[in-house]
């Protein structure tokens, strides 16, 4: 298993960057689907509950909490998934990632579209422990703003003579949450949160993906 969180390889920039794809597509179709909330930036969703506290909208600051609360959950199952044993621990996670997915899809197929959206908070909390480390927080790749500090510092550098190219990967990362946020938003006003099989696909193609190039 890869233990670094850097942008270090190729096999982890086409890691990372699929699923910062991933976590866009699935954004956008979250964000489509809330009304402006998110179901993996939840510094976007603090932001609107401070606003809808000042506001006293309470029902929407509630909603922005159990988000958020519902996404930490996520992120800590997927974190004592890697922190056990085994060689495969991040396409475990990776394929939990897609029975939560598949789980979300089905019950809005079935007309439990909450149960949908807890489902897909989930599996959006779940998959930043992919490039966790033993003791560490790792890599977060449903959210974006740490990658582009990352530009701006890694280009300062290579304008005083460090390495030219270090900051490409992290754009690159910008670049691919983008780019799905984009094909989500247009998935969802063909087929609403049935969108979300198509994630479910790519999320389980991934995990088969990292099972295939794991170092054992």
């Amino acid at each position: 298993m890869v233990r670094s969180t850097m942008l270090d390889s190729r096999r982890n920039i086409v890691l990372a960057c699929s699923l910062s794809a991933l976590a866009g597509y699935v954004d956008g179709i979250g964000f489509l689907h809330l009304g402006g909330l998110f179901v993996s930036f939840m510094s976007g969703n603090s932001t609107r509950m401070g606003v809808s506290l000042a506001q006293g909208n309470w029902s929407n600051a509630a909603e922005a909490l159990g988000l958020i609360g519902l996404f930490v959950t996520g992120a800590a199952a997927g974190s004592l998934i890697v922190l056990g044993r085994g060689a495969h621990r991040q396409s475990w996670v990776l394929l939990a990632e897609a029975l939560l997915l598949a789980a979300a899809a089905l019950c809005y197929t079935f007309g439990f579209s909450n149960i949908a959206i807890a489902a897909i908070v989930l599996a959006m909390g779940l998959e930043n422990a992919v490039f966790q480390i033993d003791g560490g927080a790792g890599l977060g790749l449903t959210y974006i703003t740490g990658a582009l500090v990352k530009v701006g510092q890694l280009a300062a550098i290579a304008l005083t003579g460090g390495s030219r190219w270090a900051w490409a990967p992290n754009l690159m990362l910008w670049a691919a949450l983008v780019t799905g946020s984009l094909c989500g938003a247009l998935a969802y006003h063909w087929l609403n949160l049935a969108a979300i099989w198509f994630a479910a696909f790519a999320a389980l193609g991934l995990s088969a993906f990292v099972a295939a190039t794991t170092q054992r």
